[in-house]
């Protein structure tokens, strides 16, 4: 799950290069899996922030209904966030919940 994430986080970084289409639809692919799978994981924990967090993050990146910007400078922002975000999971500790 981390190679998952910290590969998802370079993408993003990568990203916010002018690249072809096709570089883009690739990475919305790997970042909603990487989003989908920290929220299945994280749901067994309860409602929490990473729920949140990256349930938004595959909505924004998916790939079946895109959201357009239309303008570099406003994705921009969103990548690095996004990219700080999966690095923070990353290397986050995981509590375990006690019954």
């Amino acid at each position: 799950m981390k190679s998952l994430l910290l590969i998802c986080s370079g993408l993003l970084l990568i990203g916010m290069m002018n690249l072809p289409i096709g570089f883009y639809t690739l990475l919305r692919i790997v970042v909603t899996i990487g989003s989908i799978a920290v929220v299945v994981t994280e749901f067994e924990n309860g409602f929490n922030f990473w729920v949140i967090a990256f349930g938004l993050t595959a909505i924004i990146f998916n790939p079946i209904i895109p959201v357009y910007l239309n303008d570099k400078a406003v994705w921009m922002p969103i990548d690095i966030f996004c990219s700080i975000l999966f690095v923070v999971k990353a290397f986050a500790k995981n509590k375990v919940k006690e019954l």
